[in-house]
């Protein structure tokens, strides 16, 4: 492997193009971190696995949704853990999904809503998935990459 390792994944789950794009949100439950925070799908690259493998993997477990498509949005973020001392990686994706999809929730959540953008932006918890719904917004908000979908299209 060359480069540094994604160990974390972040899925921007989204329905829809345009003015009626929307995006997913899932409240986090008590007992687990970040308890009644709003995120996007989020979770770990396991051994020998590929980020775009976990991004497919976390979107079904936490969601049960399978994507129309999927998109590599083309951005990592990094953030430090202090009970580690560590700076981890986060690929981020974009995965859309049909336009009346409903979401089944993991019991780390508690909770889901469909927003639009501007909703999603004021409602998420970390400024990294802000961040990235800006991304997705400029790259694939239309409903597809155009000229960049050779190379961002993951599936």
């Amino acid at each position: 492997m060359n480069g540094a390792a994604i160990t974390l994944v972040d899925v921007l789950v989204l329905r829809g193009a345009g003015a009626g794009l929307e995006c997913l949100l899932l409240r986090r439950a008590a007992g687990g971190r970040c308890p009644g925070s709003w995120e996007m799908v989020h979770g770990h690259v396991e051994p020998g696995e590929r980020a775009a493998d976990a991004a497919l993997r976390e979107l079904k477990e936490e969601t049960g949704l399978d994507p129309l498509r999927l998109y590599n949005l083309s951005r990592v973020e990094s953030f430090y853990l202090h009970r580690h001392d560590t700076v981890t990686l986060v690929g981020m994706f974009a995965a859309f999904v049909d336009a009346a999809a409903g979401a089944r929730l993991s019991p780390e959540h508690d909770d889901f809503a469909w927003l639009p953008v501007e909703q999603a932006k004021r409602r998420f918890a970390w400024p990294r998935e802000v961040r990235c719904l800006e991304d997705a917004m400029h790259l694939v908000g239309a409903g597809g990459a155009g000229a960049l979908e050779d190379v961002l299209r993951v599936c």
